[in-house]
């Protein structure tokens, strides 16, 4: 699927960058990965808490977050194991 041009823009808030968080995708300007704000979302925190605990990150930097996740497995086949 393309992406429109909205979503080009919030996925170039994402970076990926071998030092210091070993590649895995950070938000651009931090050592946040995406990994981390998924992670604290999955726990039940709120992007109200996220940002209040990050002051430098902005809620297009959250929606960047999970805009990749989605593109990230938009064409994975994934079952899980029950």
């Amino acid at each position: 699927m393309a992406m429109n041009r909205r979503e080009f823009e919030l996925l170039e808030r994402i970076s990926m960058n071998p030092d210091p968080t070993n590649g895995k995708p950070v938000i651009r300007g931090t050592t946040i990965t995406v990994e981390e704000v998924l992670g604290l979302m999955g726990q039940d925190t709120s992007v109200s808490e996220i940002l209040r605990q990050n002051p430098h990150l902005s809620d297009e930097d959250i929606r960047a977050c999970l805009l990749f996740a989605q593109k990230v497995i938009e064409d994975v086949s994934f079952m899980p194991i029950c």
